[in-house]
């Protein structure tokens, strides 16, 4: 057995298999304790790599593609502190470090991995149900279907099309397109025989992103679930359709919802004769009672903020 303990977690190895336990200390990535402990067989791996730096290093695990629902969802759009398959290895552990990702290109050597994709999932995805919120609306879904629900952002011709229902079975796909400095980012849900060219704000089957961290966590799981009981996106084409893929333990705190909360009976809006500057206003007073209570932090309140002030 090959093991690395250090502040920012633990990975074990028996030959089989690679347990990721990540640590629950205040540096570590909140998305990485959100995902949780990870058990990644031999067969899903396609390499490891240990990098030294001036104080450490840093144990890269590299997945087969295909292989990780969550992977296929946050390839690309979670920062690299966020990534589950990285490990910081502190300077006294280098050594281990090296021994662990030694043992592990043997493994895939005798166990003779093969190097190209896979077929199918290896991983199972997180746990259903989960919510995960948007700058205009919350997306909950509960394995079968994928519920839509808007708030006082939403425009007023895409929220008077009420709550959305997406059926798994009739989904295509989902692109997620995360925020970039002050434009916003957007999740699409794309339905089997529906073209849209919509922008994000007016499009019934998209939520807006506003670029804060708890949207990119939750949406990250959320994505991962569906990901999960989709066909695989690299099956052969007469492979069965599976309801779902085995799921791992839901986390004791899972996914909340974060971000703006769905619109209150007495939110001004410009549908109703209101006032949207008074809306905003009034959500601005919202997020900061959110600050000083402690749920959003500085770096949370003030994207937030700006978010809202760019709608003034």
């Amino acid at each position: 057995m090959a093991e690395v303990l250090v502040r920012d977690g633990t990975w074990t190895f028996d030959g089989d298999t690679i347990r990721i336990v990540p640590s629950r200390d205040r540096h570590v990535h909140k998305l990485r304790q959100l995902v949780g402990e990870r058990s990644v067989p031999i067969m899903a791996v396609a390499g490891i790599a240990y990098e030294p730096g001036r104080k450490g290093g840093r144990l890269k695990l590299r997945l087969r593609e295909g292989a990780d629902p969550f992977e296929q969802a946050a390839r690309g759009r979670v920062p690299d502190s966020a990534d589950p398959y990285q490990l910081a290895v502190d300077q006294d552990r280098t050594g281990v470090a090296e021994y662990f990702a030694d043992e592990v290109r043997n493994a895939l050597v005798i166990e003779r991995v093969p190097e190209g994709p896979c077929d199918h999932y290896l991983l199972p995805g997180p746990a259903v149900p989960l919510t995960a919120s948007a700058g205009d609306g919350t997306a909950t879904f509960d394995g079968a279907s994928i519920r839509l629900d808007w708030n006082w952002a939403t425009e007023t011709g895409k929220r008077s099309a009420g709550p959305q229902i997406l059926p798994l079975k009739d989904l295509e796909g989902v692109d997620w397109t995360p925020a970039a400095g002050l434009e916003n980012g957007h999740i699409r849900f794309r339905l089997r025989g529906v073209t849209t060219r919509q922008p994000p704000k007016h499009d019934p089957s998209c939520l807006v992103l506003w670029g804060m961290d708890k949207e990119t966590r939750t949406f990250a799981m959320l994505i991962a679930a569906i990901f999960a009981r989709l066909p695989h996106p690299l099956a052969p084409s007469d492979a069965p359709v599976h309801d779902a893929a085995p799921t791992d333990a839901a986390p004791s705190d899972g996914p909340r919802a974060v971000g703006p909360g769905p619109a209150r009976s007495g939110d001004a809006t410009a549908g109703d004769g209101g006032s949207d500057a008074d809306a905003l206003l009034r959500r601005l007073r919202e997020l900061g009672e959110l600050h000083r209570d402690g749920v959003l932090t500085e770096e949370e309140f003030t994207t937030a903020k700006q978010a809202l002030l760019r709608r003034l």
